[in-house]
């Protein structure tokens, strides 16, 4: 699971995100609102944990700008205001629950993988049957991946991989989300495995490989069409 993590309060990051990272999940961390903004337009992920209180813009427009721009990533708010119309705004502006500060750690794990796992059946009960980008697709009831029309020879991993790029046309996926997403957390995070895979995949996509973009310093992308 990759999750973001906006929060401005060093010690409460620091606890919430050895905790998160001890579960095997990628998490990433934002000190303000602005900069958890720009990392949701780099990186796709599961759950957001959100504080309200936050330098410069609040919590609540962070909400606000994440749904304008129609994404639906789940948001946590985890926040010390525990007033009732605080909460009930909370939820009315976009997030999808809400936990008062101070919190039980395991709670917080329970409610995160409740949210994934709704959201995850979302997307299941409302996502085509066919992901493509141009001429590259996947057929979700099938699993048969083509290019303009031609059948390709996946591996199951290579499928993955293609998947995931497929889901989220145009999006950079990091070499760690894309290695938590195929391999999970018992992979070596140090290893070369995910640049093989794409290597890989690139070759099957014959002339179209180049579709399949390195985004310096960043990851990988497949071309939006």
């Amino acid at each position: 699971m990759n999750i973001l993590l906006v929060e401005d309060e060093a010690r409460v990051a620091d606890f919430v995100l050895r905790g998160l990272r001890a579960e095997g999940w990628t998490v990433m961390h934002a000190a303000d609102a602005d900069m958890g903004l720009e990392l949701t337009m780099q990186e796709g992920f599961d759950v957001i944990v959100l504080d309200l209180m936050l330098p410069g813009l609040p919590g609540q427009d962070f909400c606000r700008k994440l749904r304008a721009r129609k994404d639906l990533t789940p948001i946590l708010i985890l926040s010390a205001l525990d007033a009732l119309d605080e909460r009930v705004e909370g939820l009315r502006i976009g997030a999808d629950d809400y936990m008062v500060k101070p919190f039980e750690f395991d709670e917080l794990i329970a409610r995160i993988e409740a949210l994934a796992r709704r959201s995850r059946q979302f997307v299941k009960d409302s996502s085509a049957a066919v992901l493509q980008a141009g001429v590259i697709a996947l057929d979700l009831e099938t699993l048969e991946a083509t290019v303009e029309g031609a059948p390709m020879d996946l591996t199951a991993k290579e499928r993955e991989i293609l998947k995931l790029f497929l889901s989220k046309p145009g999006r950079v996926f990091s070499r760690e989300r894309i290695l938590n997403s195929v391999w999970g957390a018992s992979e070596d995070p140090l290893t070369n495995i995910v640049d093989v895979y794409v290597g890989r995949l690139r070759r099957k996509l014959g002339t179209h490989g180049a579709e399949l973009q390195t985004v310096r310093g960043a990851g990988y992308r497949l071309r939006a069409k």
